[in-house]
């Protein structure tokens, strides 16, 4: 069916960047809502940014607080990839980041989908 695959986690020192990947395949008919979530240690797992079916911009998209004006969101429709450019990284930024996406299968109708998560770790 439907699968997501992140990629581009990894180590990075504090004030550095990476760029997470999320490319979805599969039998898919349409993709609504793309985001990219994180679950920290000792941490539940937290909304990171989100970005509408319009992608291209920031037009549509929001951001928790602490990450506004460090990171971007952004999607390639014709791919069915969302990726989150991260700069400025923090030790706290470290993470593991999961992508989500709501997509309607060809076969399944609707459904909410989420990528296995990749390791994000921020340190000196």
């Amino acid at each position: 069916q439907v699968q997501l695959v992140e990629s581009g986690g990894g180590l990075v020192q504090p004030g550095g960047s990476l760029r997470l990947s999320c490319a979805a395949s599969g039998s898919i008919f349409s993709t609504n809502a793309m985001a990219w979530y994180r679950q920290a240690p000792g941490k539940l797992r937290d909304l990171v940014a989100r970005i509408n079916s319009g992608g291209g911009s920031d037009g549509g998209s929001e951001y928790a607080d602490s990450v506004k004006g460090r990171f971007t969101i952004s999607r390639d429709n014709a791919k069915n990839t969302v990726y989150l450019q991260m700069n400025s990284l923090k030790p706290e930024d470290t993470a593991v980041y999961y992508c989500y996406a709501r997509i309607r299968s060809t076969y399944s109708g609707w459904q909410d989908y989420w990528g296995q998560g990749t390791q994000v770790t921020v340190s000196s």
